[in-house]
């Protein structure tokens, strides 16, 4: 059983390799009557596109998409909706060299030995190049939900170095490369970056997503709640190595009074929560207030410093990967982390809508 498509009613498959001809996405159980065409994709795609600074990898991609099938006169049908992105700057020969040895921290060991062999040229599927289509598939998403529902993500942390939440400045994310709100962060972490370019090494980082206007009532109890969807939508992401959902680990180091969420009556009939320690839900349900997950990427696995590592035969070797490679995956990080947002939301959306109309 191969597993490449998420959801349950909105259900999206991904289809494609890093260094292949084309990828895109499949997307089923979209509702019929949605305004879309490929200028509603595009500029979700166009803010993870790489090459645009020096501090993320210089494959030139214009990750252009095409709607294949599922709209008609610009509006979907309901039928299923294929998107497609043409690979257009590989460079298969920069990966010849590590064609019989493993990258540690990366997937080539795991691939080989499930699979019996590998596609070396990028990784193949689990190549980040993969997380394209998922932003293509989030940007319908994004339709379905409207414009009431406002998704924002954000790095605040690079390298160990985090921003400073009082200077959180929201018209300062798209100001910078690192989609940073904190101006002062964002310097220090073009200075990291450099610097870790320039030695051939790699930095991991921390981004935030946040989801307002969703309404109280999304997820179920036990075993379908929005927090483990969302956690398992963002674990899902190539490099990711942790989640949490509101205050996270840090609610386990605090007294219960510091941790609740205390309720007064609010102005339109429902409760109003005087702080957001829960992350937007209680038992696996939305609770009206804004959805927070954190997610937390390690450093890019493909790096130039020498790392010792066996080949496919077992031999002890060292490998050092040329190419282009982000020196923070993280940074493009942040688009794909909204469009898991969007897609999950989209997906309870209409799960909450299915059984309780």
């Amino acid at each position: 059983m191969s597993y490449n498509s998420f959801g349950h009613v909105f259900r999206f498959t991904t289809w494609g390799e890093s260094h292949g001809p084309a990828l895109g996405a499949v997307i089923d159980g979209c509702p019929p009557g949605i305004a879309l065409d490929e200028g509603d994709i595009q500029p979700w795609l166009d803010k993870r596109k790489p090459g645009q600074s020096r501090h993320t990898t210089q494959r030139r991609e214009p990750d252009a998409v095409k709607i294949l099938s599922g709209t008609f006169e610009g509006r979907t049908t309901g039928t299923p909706i294929s998107l497609m992105i043409e690979n257009a700057d590989q460079r298969s020969k920069d990966y010849s060299d590590i064609a019989a040895k493993y990258r540690p921290g990366h997937a080539d060991y795991t691939y080989d030995a499930k699979y019996g062999f590998r596609d070396y040229r990028g990784g193949g599927r689990s190549s980040a190049r993969e997380t394209a289509a998922r932003v293509a598939a989030g940007a319908v998403a994004r339709k379905i939900l409207g414009e009431t529902i406002a998704i924002r993500g954000y790095l605040v942390e690079l390298g160990g170095i985090p921003i400073d939440s009082a200077r959180f400045d929201e018209a300062a994310i798209d100001a910078n490369p690192f989609f940073c709100p904190d101006p002062v962060a964002a310097a220090q972490w073009e200075e990291a970056v450099d610097k870790a370019r320039k030695a051939g090494s790699s930095l991991g980082a921390i981004a935030e997503c946040t989801a307002t206007g969703v309404p109280p009532g999304w997820g179920a109890p036990v075993y379908a709640k929005l927090d483990g969807e969302l956690a398992a939508a963002m674990m899902s992401i190539n490099a990711t190595k942790g989640v949490e959902i509101g205050n996270g680990f840090e609610a386990a180091r605090i007294s219960g009074e510091d941790n609740a969420d205390a309720m007064r009556p609010g102005n339109d009939g429902r409760p109003r929560f005087l702080s957001n320690n829960a992350g937007g839900v209680l038992g696996g349900i939305s609770n009206g207030d804004a959805i927070v997950a954190r997610t937390a990427f390690k450093p890019t696995s493909s790096i130039l410093t020498p790392v010792e590592t066996v080949t496919r035969e077992g031999e002890a070797t060292e490998i050092s990967t040329k190419g282009r490679h982000d020196p923070c995956v993280g940074i493009r990080g942040v688009p794909v982390v909204e469009a898991m947002m969007a897609l999950v939301l989209a997906d309870q959306m209409l799960l909450h809508r299915a059984q309780c109309g």
